[in-house]
This record gives C-alpha cells, structure tokens and sequence, in this order.
C-alpha cells in the first residue's frame, strides 16, 4: 500500500520530446497543501500540467494512489482529479451555474442531463466558495475574483481527491488572494482534499503550503517544509537576487540599504522603528540603527535596511559596550529620531542615549 496519495517517480516533463524538467519527485497525502515556486519561466507549469496529464511524461511515472496515473480511464481520473489552470475561458452565453454545472461531466453522460443530486452538488459547489449569489449571472461579466470562485466550485463538482491549480492567484487582488486560500484551506482540512498549486506570492506560498517544492534550473532543486524552504539565503539564491533581500521572519520582501555614511541614527525597538527604517530607505537615506536586542522584531527590519546596527543579546539589559558605540554612531550623524514612546528596563540605556545625544543637538 503506497503510504502517499500521490507520488512521482523519476519524472521528466518537457515539450515536444525536448525535456526541460528531470528526476522530479513529489510526495503528498491528503489534507495536505503542496506548492511550487520558483523563477518565471522554470517549469512549474509544466510540472502541473504533466502531473494532470494535459501533457504527455517523457520518462518517469505518476502514481495516484498507488495506481499508476497511465492505466486509469479519463473518466476515472476525471472524479479524482479537477484542474484548475490559468487560461482565462469565455464560455459563450453560460451562466455561472452553467459553468459550475460542467464540473459534473464525469457524472451525467453524453447528453449532460444534471440530476437531483448533481443538482445538489452543484449548490453545494457554489455555496462552498460564497457562489450562490452569481448563479444566473453571464460568466464573462463578473470579476475575476468571482471568476476564481466560481472556477474552484466548477472543480469541487467533479467531487475530486486532489485539485490541481495554476498561479489561482495571478488575477485577484489582496482581498481576493486571501479568500481563495482561505477556501483552499477549509477544503483541505473538511474534505481531505490533497492541492497541488503553484504561487508567485512567496509570503502566501510560506503561509498556506505544508510542502513546497523549489523549481530550478532543470531539477527540483529542493523540497521540504515551509520552514526548511524559506531562508532569506535560499530564496535569495533560488531567484538569484541581486537586489533587496527576502525578510523570512515577516515573509516579505526588503528594498536594497542605501549606500554610504549614516546621516540619521534611529533609536527604535519592539516595532516602534520599522516605519521609520523603511521610510529613509524608501528615500535613499543612510541610517544607523540601535541599540536593538537581537530577538527585537526591529532588528529584522534594520539589519537588512541599515548601514549598521548596534545590537545587544536577547533578554540582557543594553550594556555599556553597547551604549559607547551606539553614542560614537550616533554623533556622526546630522539627525536622531526616537522612536520609542517608553522605555523598559532592559530598554532604559536607550532613554540614557536619547537624552546625551538631545544635549549634544
């Protein structure tokens, strides 16, 4: 008994005998999200289209529950696998419901008459990904966040095991992306459905996937959890970065430090100094930072967008080493500005900074 619901085995994938994709083993069970990502143009794609089999494999084999995908009937693979890919369709004079409706060609026979249940399953579908209301409404007329939504019920109908998507969220925007995954997410966990998907959205990706896969070059370059996946070198190596950097601590990404001498020195801490790091940087701005524990939610922040930063050990008061380096930094530059409202204890030789460096001024 294969322990994965679906698994690939030495996969090639490619176009025209040409192969672009090679060795591609991919390991995922049910209630489980599994995400691609990687450069434009590495073969995510692909890889999800061969795995669908809307593309013929030049080499390897695709299991599906311990079946090999290659002997089951389209019909059969029709009600354990829906895909949904990034083509926009323009079904002519078809409702929503209508589109919803052909999820259940796997179902109706050739003539596609729906009955009571499929009927059921269709509002059902809909009611899922907050559809019900586009019913009657022409497909070609709606948003495509509605087009995502109703796209995913057209999928849900075919009642699969595994629903392969491609880039879903490429159209939509923030409100969209997040209710997409959001429903992504609450079909995974209610109906133990297995998603293979690929995301250029890399804080999305880092958020909603239990497994990603990291495509690049002609291989799988690495695979594992989200936390294995996602360090500020790794992703900074997998989309060859030459610019900014990848924050994996807030799952965003940072402009490039202003080049040159600090002009201002910015006295910040739990939060308070971020706005502020990304406002000079935004400007061109050098800045120096401190004095900031190192498990300081700004230090993360500064470390990448300041020219230097004075830092203290985590849960240790500032010391004096410390405070005289902060205090030399400080007064080289032509503005302070503190950030801080209110200082703690462990906090209290940045209140002793502020007030030397306001005498200087």
């Amino acid at each position: 008994m294969d322990s994965f619901y679906i698994r690939t085995d030495n996969l090639t994938v490619g176009y025209h005998g040409v192969p672009l994709i090679r060795d591609i083993g991919i390991r995922l069970d049910r209630g489980q999200i599994l995400t691609l990502i990687g450069p434009n143009g590495a073969g995510k794609s692909t890889i999800l289209k061969s795995i669908s089999r809307q593309l013929s494999l030049l080499g390897g084999t695709v299991y599906l529950d311990g079946t090999d995908m290659r002997e089951i009937t389209d019909k059969a693979l029709s009600k354990k696998l829906s895909v949904v890919m990034t083509e926009r369709i323009r079904p002519e004079l078809m409702t929503c419901g209508d589109v919803v409706s052909a999820g259940r060609y796997p179902y109706t026979g050739r003539l596609g008459i729906l009955s009571d249940h499929d009927r059921e399953v269709v509002y059902a579908s809909m009611k899922m990904v907050h559809a019900l209301e586009l019913r009657d409404c022409d497909f070609t007329q709606i948003s495509d966040g509605q087009r995502q939504r109703v796209l995913l019920a057209k999928a849900l109908c075919q009642e699969p095991e595994i629903i392969v998507l491609d880039e879903p969220t490429s159209f939509l925007d923030i409100k969209h992306k997040l209710e997409l995954l959001t429903l992504l997410k609450t079909m995974v966990r209610e109906k133990k459905l297995a998603i293979i998907l690929s995301l250029h959205e890399l804080d999305l990706a880092q958020k909603i996937s239990d497994i990603v896969v990291c495509v690049h070059g002609d291989k799988i370059e690495k695979m594992g959890t989200p936390e294995e996946i996602f360090t500020s070198d790794y992703i900074r190596s997998l989309y060859g970065m030459t610019n900014g950097s990848y924050n994996t601590d807030f799952g965003c990404l940072e402009m490039e430090a202003p080049r040159g001498d600090p002009q201002v020195f910015v006295i910040g801490g739990n939060g308070s100094g971020i706005a502020t790091y990304r406002r000079l940087a935004r400007q061109g701005i050098p800045f120096a930072a401190g004095v900031l524990h190192e498990n300081d939610v700004d230090y993360e922040v500064a470390k990448t967008l300041a020219v230097s930063v004075i830092s203290e050990k985590p849960f240790e008061p500032i010391g004096e080493q410390a405070y005289q380096k902060a205090l030399e930094t400080a007064r080289r530059c032509r503005e302070i500005v503190c950030c801080v409202k209110e200082f703690g204890t462990a906090n209290e030789k940045n209140k002793e900074l502020y007030a030397a460096l306001q005498k200087v001024t």
